[in-house]
């Protein structure tokens, strides 16, 4: 066949996208072997009922044509509303664009801002798919490292040692997989870094409603940073409405009148009766995302028990998300082959670090995502795991 473009089949740099242990416990579960799956951010609960009624309910009333491209009014009035509302900063329609999911408002957020062959950044770890993203843009990924001895939080040398030509940087927070909640120290020397170098800040804010420890804040709402910032959102985890494929993008005004350009000649926006969906769910207020953080917020608790006393692995502070990032360096063994051992000897699956960058090298991330008495279990044996590898190191 004609060869393909280099744009398509070089997304994952090396080859490889980092997920293989997910893929092969999956393979496990689909050959009739009991798998305790702690791998993606996947909520054990599924969508509200009252939530797709609504959708039912649209759709049968014929909200099943073409859906208006930048999105229905009411629900980018409503994420206008809403984003007013938790950060202060005046937003209106004409600042959102309803996208199928966060994940297509990161790619067009680097389609926006990067030009082919410009430099853009993300922090790592990063949630696996930035670096394909931003390739897909046409784009160059460089990662700002980060220490886990720091909490993962990105630090001002290792910002100003990776900005030279860069055009945008990508950040996270609550951050997917450290659970990292960024301070607002934090956010102001990323945004006095990115002000001073001339560069656009995409924030990726899809877990603002998952919050255990300090403050959201977002970076949109620091002085100077809301002409130069695209804020990415989603139903998926604050309403569990992951296959919905429900975002959005915040940003100024003239940013997104050019996303709209794009999103109609790519996606053509999103159904019109998961969008009533969605602007239902918004207006029941804090009561549903409530719902959902709420066995999150228990499971972590069940952690911080089961974890005190073990030395050999240490919990990064888990501030937000369904996430906890170990540190199992103590054992010896890479986080890849403790993942890999760990599913072959106890059928317990969950992400290497090194899935999610070389700084999370030496660490696993396990989702929160199985009912409490089975995730209590499961993280015991986990940590009896790491202390028999430990001994054996």
């Amino acid at each position: 066949m004609p060869e393909l473009s280099k744009r398509i089949t070089t997304l994952n740099g090396d080859g490889s996208d980092g997920w293989g242990v997910f893929y092969r416990a999956r393979d496990m579960i689909a050959a009739g072997e009991d798998v305790t799956e702690l791998t993606i951010g996947e909520h054990d609960i599924r969508t509200d009922p009252a939530i797709l009624r609504a959708m039912s309910e649209s759709a049968s009333g014929g909200h099943t044509g073409y859906a208006v491209v930048p999105g229905v009014q009411e629900l980018r009035d409503a994420v206008a509303a809403r984003v007013t509302t938790q950060t202060g900063v005046p937003t209106s329609r004409g600042n959102v664009m309803i996208t199928p999911g966060g994940q297509s408002a990161l790619f067009s957020a680097h389609m926006a801002v990067c030009q082919p062959g410009d430099v853009a950044l993300y922090v790592d770890p990063y949630y696996a798919t930035y670096p394909g993203v931003v390739r897909s843009a046409g784009a160059l990924p460089r990662a700002v490292q980060t220490r886990s001895s720091q909490g993962f939080l990105p630090q001002r040398d290792e910002l100003e040692a990776a900005c030279g030509n860069a055009v945008s940087l990508l950040v996270n927070t609550p951050n997917n997989p450290t659970g990292a909640v960024y301070p607002r120290e934090t956010l102001e020397t990323i945004a006095d870094v990115v002000q001073r170098h001339d560069m656009w800040l995409i924030s990726d804010e899809v877990y603002d409603t998952q919050v255990w420890e300090g403050t959201h804040l977002s970076p949109r709402a620091l002085p100077g940073m809301a002409e130069r910032t695209l804020v990415v959102g989603s139903m998926s985890k604050s309403h569990a409405m992951t296959g919905s494929r429900v975002g959005w993008i915040v940003g100024p005004q003239a940013a997104i009148a050019c996303l709209i350009d794009l999103a109609t000649n790519t996606t053509y926006g999103v159904p019109g009766y998961i969008q009533d969906a969605a602007l239902f769910a918004l207006r029941s207020g804090d009561r549903l995302e409530t719902e959902v953080a709420a066995p999150f917020r228990r499971r972590r608790e069940i952690a911080a028990k089961v974890l005190a006393g073990h030395d050999s692995l240490r919990a990064i502070p888990a501030q937000g998300a369904m996430y906890l990032m170990l540190d199992i360096r103590r054992t010896g063994m890479s986080g890849e082959a403790f993942a890999n051992a760990l599913l072959d000897t106890h059928k317990i699956a969950v992400m290497p670090g090194e899935s999610f960058g070389a700084s999370a090298a030496g660490h696993v991330r396990i989702a929160m995502t199985v009912d409490d008495a089975r995730f209590g279990t499961a993280l015991k044996t986990v940590c009896a795991f790491a202390d028999d590898m430990a001994k054996a190191a």
